[in-house]
């Protein structure tokens, strides 16, 4: 079973992510902000993982130092549950529509951490949760995981359905790039490396 366990304990956040890549898409998420919850839920569902995520932070201040070291403590336990990167597909993208909006998140699990986020928000807020922290959280999960990351809204005016959709897309284009694959021997590189 290909899993991350990780434990984040600062002076703003105590965060406990356990990740299974080979999961059925079950998930448990208490980081305080209902929607982001909501959001880690339907990552996990639709990547067909299994998580856990027990977060407290001080949002008492606002939601950032939650949010993103969520994203931190994400990225690392999949980084620990890729281990050595072998026989893995390495590349995932995918297309997830939602009512009106269509987004594309394509990805590279090449240990060259990078994030291109093209997506504007008409509301400041979804709920509990600051949409100029949807943007930190990728950034935090792609350079903590490795991941070259690539975020595009095709349409959509809902913040709520622009959200959801990179969520969602987010949690498939990682299960397709972290497939075992068995005529990959080792990693896909021409480097042998990644």
């Amino acid at each position: 079973m290909r899993e991350g366990l990780v434990t984040r304990n600062t002076k703003e956040t105590q965060i406990n992510v356990k990740i299974s890549l080979d999961g059925k898409g079950d998930c448990q998420a208490n980081t305080g902000i209902g929607f982001f919850d909501h959001m880690l839920v339907l990552f996990t569902k639709h990547g067909l993982m299994d998580a856990y995520f027990d977060v407290k932070g001080d949002l008492h201040v606002d939601s950032h130092h939650t949010i993103e070291d969520t994203g931190i403590a994400m990225g690392l336990a999949i980084r620990q549950a890729l281990g050595d990167k072998k026989s893995i597909r390495r590349y995932g993208t995918a297309y997830v529509p939602m009512d009106e909006a269509l987004v594309l998140v394509s990805l590279d699990l090449s240990d060259r951490p990078y994030l291109v986020f093209d997506a504007q928000f008409s509301q400041p807020m979804v709920g509990q949760m600051d949409t100029q922290m949807v943007e930190e959280f990728f950034r935090a999960v792609a350079f903590n995981a490795g991941i070259t990351l690539h975020i595009k809204v095709l349409h959509g005016s809902n913040c709520h359905h622009i959200i959801e959709a990179m969520f969602k897309a987010f949690g498939r284009a990682i299960d397709d790039a972290t497939r075992l694959d068995t005529r990959i021997e080792g990693v896909l590189s021409t480097k042998g490396t990644l």
